[in-house]
Formats: C-alpha cells, structure tokens, sequence
C-alpha cells in the first residue's frame, strides 16, 4: 500500500493514514487502500477492535481534488456519482456498519472529506488541537457526501459551522457529543490504544450486537434514509458548479486547503 498503513497487534487492527506530505488529503488511491485495510480488518477474526489515526500534523484535509491519475475529457454530473457514489459514501457507510468497534483518534485538521473517515467510527478521540470544519458550501454545494452534520451535532450547531464555515474545536465537538475525549496532542495514540485495549478484553459477540442495537437504532430513527437522500442534494451543488463555470470551480476549496500543509 501506498497511502495506508496497517498493523495488528493484542487483538487491535491499527489504520494508519500515511500521507502526511499532503495533510493526509484523499486521493482515489489513498481511498481504496483505506477500504481494503477497514474489510482486512472487519474479515479477520484475530481483530476485535480497529484503530483509526494519521500521520503527520492533520488528520486529513478532506478530498484531493488534484489527486492525480487520468482525467476524462469531459466531466459530467453521472461520472461525478458515479464515483462519489462508490468512495464517499458507499465506503464510509460499510465502515459505519463493520460489526467491530472502531476508535478514530484526531488531530490538527480534519476538513470536508476528512468527516467522511472519523464520522463513521464508533468513538472518537481528540487532540486538543483538532478542528473539524466543512467548507463547501463555499462551492455552492450543502455539505459532505456523507451528511452526519445533523446527527453529529444537532441541527443548529450543524446549520452554523455550513452556513459560516468555521471549524468546530475539539473541546466544542466534545459539549454536544461528537468527540468522546479530548486529551493532550502527545497523549492521543496512548489514549487511544488504552481504549482500544479495554474494549478489546469485552466478548466479541456482546460488541457486535451493542453496535447493532445503536445503529439500528439511528437507522429506525431515520439515519440511514437521511444519509441516502442529502447525498442526492449533494449532487445537485455538483450539478450547478458544472452548469455555471464547470469542474474548476471545484478547485477553490483546493486551494484554501493548500494552506495548511
């Protein structure tokens, strides 16, 4: 792998975002090497809790949109959901769902893209310098593929960090629940490896069946419905940038992020 890391060890899968040179931004080949380690991780049965964490300053900046490979002739709204379809939310929603307890443990930046990878863990950690933001509605578009902003943090905290862009702290992520801990910078991988350890020691069919009842439970509660129908508002921000001035719109929040590195 090129982009990801992955270690086991005392009965914990530890992902590792290794892209640090780019504030561990998203390409299509950082994705797919994510997805192949959560299914390595959720299919072998000497892991019974997996650890996500990052290399570098950032957690993540969110998608790479210069992310390099080839580039059609021309960019359409059925290749764009195509695409999406597959990495930004069939792939954070199989994660949500593997039947293991997940641990994502964040620091610095975590923008846009980079929800759609801790999101769909079971609990987070925090560095006291992580800040979680979604910017895009500075591209005319509502939010992430992957719209947990209203499960995450209550519909007017939600409304408030897309209408203004601001990043949420992570001591503000942990008042309205979306951050279980927060701990000094330096204590974050410790922190979240003792967690990963004490769960770890539970029965393994009383885990899977603790997060199936949660789950089920936001999904009676209209979760899963929600996720599928914002994706479609989703896209039409695609649709309108392509209408107006065309993909290149799409770079501005490229750029904005390109400062962080």
């Amino acid at each position: 792998m090129s982009y990801i890391d992955y270690a086991v060890a005392d009965k914990i899968a530890t992902i590792t975002l290794n892209r640090p040179e780019a504030a561990n931004a998203q390409n299509a080949a950082l994705l797919d090497e994510l997805d192949a380690a959560w299914v390595r991780a959720a299919d072998d049965p000497e892991v019974a809790v997996i650890v996500l964490r990052a290399e570098g300053k950032h957690f993540s900046a969110g998608h790479d949109l210069r992310g390099g490979g080839p580039v059609p002739d021309k960019i359409t709204l059925e290749l764009i959901v195509a695409n999406e379809s597959r990495r930004y939310l069939e792939y954070s929603l199989r994660w949500r769902n593997i039947p293991k307890p997940s641990i994502a443990a964040v620091q610095g930046r975590c923008i846009s893209g980079g929800l759609l990878l801790c999101w769909p863990c079971d609990l987070i950690i925090a560095a006291e310098d992580a800040q979680f933001s979604d910017p895009v509605v500075l591209m005319g578009i509502g939010g992430v593929e992957y719209h947990g902003h209203t499960w995450e943090l209550g519909p007017r905290k939600a409304k408030e960090i897309l209408f203004t862009g601001r990043p949420v702290t992570a001591h503000e992520a942990e008042q309205v629940g979306m951050v279980n801990k927060v701990v000094a910078r330096d204590q974050l991988d410790a922190e979240a490896r003792s967690w990963a350890e004490q769960i770890a020691k539970m029965p393994a069919f009383g885990l899977r069946q603790a997060k199936r009842a949660v789950n089920q439970t936001l999904d009676i509660q209209g979760f899963y419905a929600a996720i599928q129908s914002v994706f479609d508002i989703h896209q039409t921000g695609h649709g309108n940038a392509l209408s107006v001035s065309g993909w290149p719109v799409l770079a501005r929040l490229d750029d904005m992020k390109a400062n962080i590195r």
